[in-house]
């Protein structure tokens, strides 16, 4: 259910809203929006009796929300969500490159392909601390060593930095050193650590399950946002399907779907999709046709000497490339 609150509602007629809401034993959310706030309520096990909060001071009206996802839908917040980072701002008309190693496996190795994808355009660096791999065997990041090689090359480089938390125990430690909070396919439906992420105070980049449903992700995000942290990023790397010659199948036509049902900034990563570099490239064409916010891509100074997706990571020079033809698409997009 949503309250639409008049335009000149005060901030005491939005707080009396919210109290009414709570009395009922559910919660509020409230959302401004660019000429009025709309108050978003969950909670509700039935349905709830319009009447107790239509006569309420400032209410212009009391609509039902029908989809089982409320805080992402945009039948709650007609107005997409901008998530401002430094000068930076996610879901805007900008187009934004994410970009770096799959893992943090050296300083030299993270600086050194720090410095140059900046140099190139990306604006928000990537990398690994924490690494969630099939085999026990795989190297698994370097943990707290890594996260502080990140902060190094944010220093350095000025790049804001997005880091996958995999436990809620290294929760504190991951929000402490990152720009961005990722949350991986493998954890989109752990519960607790997408409340644990929403009680964190950093933007949520939260990546589609291989196996999810469009309701299935929009319910994890949903879980994010209503612990109270509504600056979540959707993120498409490519489901599970009968594909012999990629990792995974991205579904591009979802893009389109999101940014028509939810108010947040969607994403794809095509390097976790694509499994092979040479389809990076057109993959991030096709994400960046079909609506795309932007791209998260990983890029290695070597990639055959790569600890973890050395198979899929961009070289330098492919990487340049993939940003003068994302470059000559943007205009044609009214994007920059």
């Amino acid at each position: 259910m949503l309250i639409v609150m008049r335009t000149d509602a005060t901030p005491d007629e939005i707080d009396g809203a919210c109290r009414a809401v709570r009395d009922l034993g559910l919660s509020p959310h409230p959302i401004p929006g660019k000429s009025r706030t709309a108050i978003g309520i969950t909670g509700n096990v039935g349905p709830v009796d319009p009447g107790q909060l239509s006569g309420l001071p400032g209410v212009v009206e009391v609509i039902r929300v029908t989809r089982p996802f409320k805080l992402t839908n945009r039948e709650m917040k007609p107005d997409d969500t901008h998530i401002h980072l430094g000068g930076l701002t996610i879901g805007g008309p900008d187009l934004i490159v994410i970009a770096g190693p799959c893992s943090v496996e050296t300083r030299d190795q993270t600086l050194g392909v720090a410095r140059e994808v900046k140099k190139r355009g990306a604006q928000i660096l990537r990398g690994g601390a924490f690494k969630p791999r099939t085999s026990p065997y795989a190297f698994q990041g370097l943990g707290a060593e890594g996260l502080h090689i990140l902060a190094e090359a944010r220093a350095e480089t000025g790049l804001p930095v997005i880091s996958e938390l995999m436990s809620t125990e290294d929760a504190d430690l991951v929000e402490q050193h990152v720009d961005i909070i990722q949350i991986g396919a493998r954890n989109m439906q752990n519960y607790a650590l997408l409340r644990r992420a929403g009680q964190c105070r950093k933007p949520v980049m939260l990546k589609r399950g291989i196996a999810a449903t469009l309701e299935e992700f929009l319910l994890a995000a949903e879980y994010i946002i209503s612990q109270g942290n509504h600056d979540v990023i959707l993120c498409e790397r490519g489901i599970r399907g009968f594909s012999d010659f990629s990792r995974f199948t991205l579904d591009i036509s979802i893009v389109p779907e999101l940014k028509r049902i939810t108010h947040l900034p969607v994403f794809v990563d095509p390097s976790h999709a694509a499994g092979r570099r040479e389809l990076v490239i057109p993959l991030a064409r096709a994400a960046i046709a079909a609506g795309a916010d932007g791209i998260m891509v990983e890029v290695h100074h070597d990639p055959k000497k790569a600890l973890s997706d050395g198979a899929q990571a961009l070289t330098l020079p492919m990487f340049e490339q993939m940003m003068g033809e994302l470059h000559a698409i943007a205009p044609v997009l009214r994007r920059r």
